[in-house]
């Protein structure tokens, strides 16, 4: 197949795989001076994927449940697909290279 065929096939397998998500809930605590929570949001922003974007650095209860959830993590974001932990930014993009971001939010 040519580039272009196998660029095309997995915008499909993508847009099949957002169409899924609507079910799954995607969760977002950050700030809103940090680049890498903005960058996650612009992430999910052009999968169509909606979030629940908390914003901790003005909520303790938002903040200890934050760390609650991450298993003690304290810094941002920490991002949530369904109950699954993605953790930090850095591993949602490595989820998302490796297509296993598309999966979790497909629900597989």
């Amino acid at each position: 197949a040519t580039r272009r065929q196998r660029q095309e096939d997995q915008e499909q397998k993508v847009t099949q795989s957002i169409a899924m998500s609507a079910d799954i809930p995607v969760t977002i605590y950050g700030d809103d001076s940090c680049a890498y929570c903005a960058a996650a949001r612009m992430l999910f922003t052009k999968k169509g994927v909606k979030f629940d974007d908390i914003v901790v650095s003005r909520d303790a209860d938002r903040f200890a449940e934050m760390e609650s959830r991450s298993g003690g993590r304290r810094s941002v974001p920490q991002i949530f697909v369904g109950n699954n932990h993605v953790g930090g930014f850095d591993d949602l993009c490595s989820l998302d290279k490796s297509g296993e971001l598309d999966r979790l939010l497909a629900g597989q």
